[in-house]
């Protein structure tokens, strides 16, 4: 593993770097701390010799007063140590965080559409969390095992040479080339391992997500007995792992006893021989069986630092996936004057970043087949010409598959074309700096996805600066401020995870209050009134009527009475629009 993964340990060890001050501290007090760990039994024995009069080198009195206090020292640089190595963790494990959050918004929308979520769930939660085993418990560790087992090996090595040499041996064999076999044969486990976490993960989530439809028609009992055989092959890597750590710690000791009866056998033939005196020989010893507790940790590590390697890797996988579209930042701004697609040619090729779980992930939706996922090149757009004045709504209808909601992310860039050209104000859209593309365009997709909290953080979203004014009259637009105000606790009213307290129609009248909200000169709306009554699909395209007057709306709908308002409409058929 460690000869495997060479570039990961650099990687994670340069994050380090602006906390090297602290770093230098945890190590200064652990090595500290590991010798007064030593020092006890070494001043104690070395105080008994003393008292016996077996050694009469120092006196009684100053070996139990330095015996007792490398006791209390030992605590206190302990705890220093740990509290450092753990502030450390923990504040990179923070920044860790936002670079995968701000790699997966970089990946947003195209990359991450039709991903497993359990999987990335897991990456960021449990992947992230296991790095902390690096930081915490492993650079200090290896460090103070170095200067530890190099300050016994001069102690010892003072005593007689020759134990010096046993003493290194024994450190070497222990702290070093038990761990590299180990984990030489564990590395690949332990990536498996996390990546069938993540499938566990995701079908979980999966399966909580539909547990209505698995009740209503009997699936429960097929999907729980597909998450055992999730979980019996999870075990089994994880068993593979244990073993491996059981032998790891099975060498670790024996070693320790090995070597600790070597350096006993070869001090009693020194003292024969006359080249050490009785107590050296004892001490030699003593030092040796309280000295190896450094360069055990180090024996103990292939078996965290397999499943950290392996998150880790993961994760900078994740950081280095390049983007299907970049942002633009460097372009130019442009006021909005109408947009227009122009002999556009669109298809995919599923990458297959997808994991295959042999099963259906169950909501089926109109939109098109994600391009990000793919294994054959498909097409969905052929010459495709479609022009949007400003202050006109242009309808936009076909059937399911034909290229509706694709045309709309290619409007909104969320991909980009692989033939003819998109243009905003009558320039090439990858030549617009994408946050004024942002901030010119309102977009409202099938599904509105909301966040855990209040209805009002949810329809913020749109625009956090809007006042209680602006918020009521997008609802009003919306034709649901009736509905939030008549609610106990009115728009401060909590709607819990992924809006579960809403009804699909709730959901879709707030997705369209955001579109309001955000104030945008065009609005691009994917089926904005299918979840909704006739009633309330009147307000709305009345709203949209009069909000037409100053802004360009792109309404795509399935609906004849929802096109009725449009200046414009359009039927898509096989890519091609008519």
């Amino acid at each position: 593993m460690f000869s495997k993964s060479n570039n990961t340990v650099l990687r994670l060890l340069v994050l380090v770097g602006p906390l090297s001050g602290y770093m230098c501290l945890a190590v200064l007090f652990g090595t500290l701390g590991s010798l007064c760990a030593i020092g006890v039994p070494v001043f104690g024995t070395l105080a008994l010799l003393a008292a016996a009069g077996v050694s009469e080198q120092l006196p009684f009195l100053p070996l139990v007063t330095t015996l007792a206090a490398c006791g209390l020292l030992r605590g206190v640089l302990h705890y220093a140590e740990q509290y450092l190595n753990h502030l450390i963790a923990f504040k990179l494990l923070a920044v860790i965080r936002q670079k995968v959050f701000a790699a997966l918004c970089e990946l947003a929308p195209a990359k991450l559409e039709g991903r497993d979520k359990g999987d990335l769930i897991a990456m960021i939660t449990t992947d992230v969390e296991l790095i902390e085993v690096f930081y915490a418990h492993t650079i200090s560790p290896v460090l103070i095992a170095t200067f530890v087992s190099l300050t016994m090996f001069v102690c010892v090595s003072l005593i007689n040479p020759l134990l010096g040499v046993v003493a290194a041996l024994a450190y070497v064999a222990v702290g070093l080339i038990i761990p590299l076999i180990i984990s030489g044969r564990s590395g690949r486990a332990g990536r498996e391992y996390r990546d069938q976490a993540g499938v566990l993960n995701s079908y979980v989530l999966d399966s909580l997500r539909g547990i209505k439809q698995s009740i209503q028609y009997g699936n429960g009992a097929a999907r729980l007995q597909q998450i055992q055989s999730y979980t019996d092959s999870l075990a089994k890597k994880q068993g593979v792992l244990k073993a491996a750590e059981g032998r790891a710690a099975a060498a670790t000791t024996m070693s320790v006893v090995l070597f600790s009866a070597l350096m006993l056998t070869v001090s009693v033939l020194l003292f024969t021989a006359g080249e050490i005196t009785a107590s050296g020989a004892v001490i030699a010893t003593v030092m040796m069986l309280s000295s190896f507790g450094p360069v055990i940790a180090l024996a103990s590590l292939p078996g965290n630092l397999t499943y950290t390697f392996a998150a880790a890797n993961r994760i900078f996988e994740l950081m280095e996936e390049q983007p299907a579209v970049r942002e633009i930042t460097d372009g130019i701004d442009l006021p909005f004057n109408g947009m227009r697609m122009h002999d556009v040619n669109f298809s995919y090729t599923v990458t297959g970043h997808s994991h295959s779980h042999g099963h259906s992930h169950g909501h089926s939706h109109s939109h098109e087949v994600n391009p990000a996922h793919s294994n054959t090149p498909t097409k969905i757009l052929t010459d495709f010409n479609m022009p949007i004045p400003p202050g006109q709504i242009v309808g936009v209808t076909g059937k399911s598959g034909s290229g509706k909601s694709t045309a709309l992310r290619l409007l909104m860039r969320f991909w980009d074309t692989t033939g003819g050209e998109v243009l905003f104000s009558e320039q090439n859209i990858s030549n617009i700096n994408t946050s004024n593309l942002r901030q010119s365009q309102s977009y409202m997709t099938q599904e509105t996805q909301l966040f855990a909290g209040s209805i009002l953080s949810n329809i913020l979203i749109a625009n956090a600066n809007a006042t209680e004014q602006d918020v009521k009259a997008a609802c009003q637009k919306a034709s649901i401020d009736d509905f939030i105000s008549a609610l106990p606790n009115g728009y401060d009213t909590q709607i819990g995870e992924l809006g579960s307290r809403l009804s699909d129609g709730e959901k879709q009248r707030i997705g369209l209050a955001r579109a309001f909200l955000h104030d945008a000169p065009m609005i691009l709306l994917d089926e904005p009134t299918s979840n909704l009554d006739s009633l309330n699909e009147a307000v709305i395209m009345q709203s949209l009527y009069q909000t037409a007057k100053q802004k360009t709306v792109v309404l795509v709908s399935h609906r004849e009475s929802t096109m009725r308002i449009a200046n414009k409409v359009y039927t898509v058929q096989n890519g091609r629009l008519s």
